[in-house]
C-alpha cells in the first residue's frame, strides 16, 4: 500500500487522506523546487498516469469542490479545454504550449 492510500475519513468532509493530499499537491506542486512527477511520486506514491486518474475522479466529487473549489474548477476548465482541442482544434485565443 502507497503512503497516503487510508480511507481514513476527514471530519465533515468525505475525502480520504489521500484525496486531500492529492488535492493540496495541486494546489501547491508549481511553488515548490522539482518536477511535478518527482514531487507526485515522493509526496504520494504514484506514478503521474495515476495520479491524473485520482485527479480527474476528484474533479467531479462535490466533496472535492467543497474542500477546495479553486483547484477542481480548474481542472474542470483544463479538462473542458483539452476536450473542446481534441473535437474542434485550438482555439485562435488560446496560448500554444
Amino acid at each position: 500500500m502507497h503512503r497516503g492510500e487510508g480511507r481514513v475519513r476527514l471530519p465533515g468532509v468525505g475525502l480520504s487522506e489521500r484525496d486531500v493530499a492529492i488535492l493540496d499537491l495541486e494546489r501547491t506542486w508549481w511553488s515548490r523546487p522539482g518536477r511535478k512527477q518527482d514531487l507526485v511520486r515522493a509526496d504520494l506514491g504514484l506514478s503521474m498516469a495515476r495520479y491524473r486518474t485520482l485527479l480527474a475522479s476528484l474533479a467531479d466529487s462535490a466533496d472535492a469542490l467543497t474542500y477546495d473549489p479553486l483547484v477542481v474548477r480548474r481542472v474542470r476548465r483544463e479538462r473542458e479545454r483539452r476536450r473542446r482541442n481534441r473535437y474542434e482544434g485550438p482555439s485562435a485565443d488560446e496560448p500554444r504550449r
